[in-house]
């Protein structure tokens, strides 16, 4: 389970910030979430209520998800198209030759902390 690798980073990154802030206590960490990024939100979550409980500065702090949707360019026709539902093949023109423009991050967005 990946997830909980991220979220033992991702808590060792909002501690940092908040000793660095002099702050006692981390209110809320927004990650935003690639569609296709492989991480399960669900399973992010439990996996975070679990850890955040370990911790002194995190035990209340929420943890907020925003989706990115994936999406792929043809390098054919040029257009862009949703990838979950198309897939690798461009919709517009049958193409394959695409690839992957967004969807597959993980990325730290917000800290707040109190």
């Amino acid at each position: 389970m990946h997830e909980l690798g991220i979220v033992f980073h991702v808590i060792k990154m909002a501690e940092k910030a908040a000793e660095e802030n002099q702050a006692d206590q981390v209110a809320s960490v927004t990650l935003r979430l690639g569609e296709v990024s492989g991480a399960i939100p669900h399973e992010l979550t439990s996996c975070w209520n679990w850890a955040v409980k370990k911790t002194e500065r995190m035990r209340e702090a929420e943890l907020i998800i925003e989706t990115i949707p994936a999406v792929t360019l043809c390098e054919d026709c040029g257009k862009t198209y949703p990838t979950v539902p198309q897939g690798k093949t461009c919709p517009h023109c049958g193409s394959g030759n695409t690839y992957l423009t967004q969807g597959n991050e993980i990325q730290l967005k917000e800290i707040t902390v109190t």
